[in-house]
């Protein structure tokens, strides 16, 4: 279930990136060429916490910022540590992109924007987001 939803969420982010209003990414599709062992070590890092993280989500002690990365919403170390990872690795995957696809200096802001919509889409309800205005809310 986690590769079909991770398999479908960088589908949809590649997809958003290739339909961007953007004319930068918009001329053509962005993907991850080549899978270093860093990217790999950094999607089974993923893989391997994804329950830990979604059970954070839902109580509300993560959620989903405006960056495309996991934020500490409540005090808690455990907490603090999953997400410390979890956004290392999603860092090392959207700078691959960026470097991969020769995205430039914009290039980071880019692909986190899409991947925080992504994030957004795929959260459940109850749990927390940031919109792109910087409002947190509730998903429904």
């Amino acid at each position: 279930m986690f590769r079909r939803n991770f398999l479908f969420s960088w589908l949809l982010c590649f997809a958003t990136l290739t339909l961007s209003p953007l004319p930068a990414l918009a001329q053509k599709s962005y993907d991850l060429r080549e899978m270093t062992p860093e990217i790999k070590q950094a999607i089974e890092n993923r893989k391997a916490r994804y329950a830990e993280l979604q059970q954070l989500k839902i109580q509300t002690v993560v959620g989903e910022n405006n960056q495309g990365l996991a934020e500490l919403l409540k005090s808690s170390p455990e907490a603090r540590g999953v997400i410390e990872g979890e956004n290392r690795d999603r860092r090392v995957i959207y700078q691959a992109i960026v470097d991969q696809n020769g995205l430039g200096n914009q290039g980071m802001a880019k692909v986190q924007a899409v991947f925080a919509e992504v994030q957004r889409g795929k959260a459940r309800p109850g749990e927390l987001i940031q919109l792109p205005s910087g409002e947190w809310v509730q998903k429904t």
